[in-house]
């Protein structure tokens, strides 16, 4: 059973998914957590920035251990970033095209309004690129094309994600799933 905090704090990262920050209330988090007001204050008393930064930081674990297991299962790092690309299709298909992205709304709202945020979502990015970075090393790839490449791949995931959701179809993250494939394949 989680805690109320960890409550507060899954509940957030869901609504942050679906709606985004400005759209995310604490009176939305509070009745969808289930959780009483005096909770959510008591556990997040700088309010609603200090709570989506604990929330971007949740996700950001959570899917950066996903891409650690994901690329690990693989030893062809071309084919183990398309096999996990196709995997983000298939969970923004079975979520009916309303997740995905978790860190990308967040990040588009709050760039230019909210440094702490903006950070957060930085720093998360950064450490999801150097998971594929070090994948791409570990393949043989030099570390002058790997890190760029990594960049290219979190940009087309996260693009394609937006895609996918906006058009309500796989296409666009297959698309990128198969170009990422052919250009490590080249790399290699």
């Amino acid at each position: 059973m989680s805690s109320t905090r960890d409550q507060i704090i899954e509940t957030t990262c869901d609504l942050l998914e679906l709606q985004g920050y400005h759209a995310t209330g604490l009176n939305q988090i509070i009745k969808e957590s289930g959780s009483p007001k005096g909770s959510l204050y008591y556990h997040f008393p700088g309010g609603k920035e200090e709570l989506a930064i604990e929330a971007v930081n949740h996700v950001g674990k959570i899917v950066l251990q996903r891409i650690r297991e994901n690329l690990a299962q693989v030893e062809n790092p071309a084919e183990a970033i398309r096999i996990f690309i196709k995997n983000i299709a298939l969970n923004v298909k079975l979520s009916g095209f309303r997740a995905g992205g978790p860190i990308t709304t967040i990040a588009m709202e709050t760039a230019s309004t909210s440094a702490t945020l903006r950070q957060e979502c930085d720093r998360i990015y950064s450490e999801w690129q150097q998971v594929f970075a070090d994948k791409l090393l570990a393949g043989g790839i030099p570390e002058t094309r790997a890190k760029p490449i990594a960049t290219l791949i979190i940009s087309a995931i996260e693009g394609g994600t937006i895609l996918c959701r906006t058009r309500q179809s796989i296409e666009p993250l297959e698309q990128v799933a198969e170009e990422i494939n052919a250009l490590v394949r080249h790399a290699l």
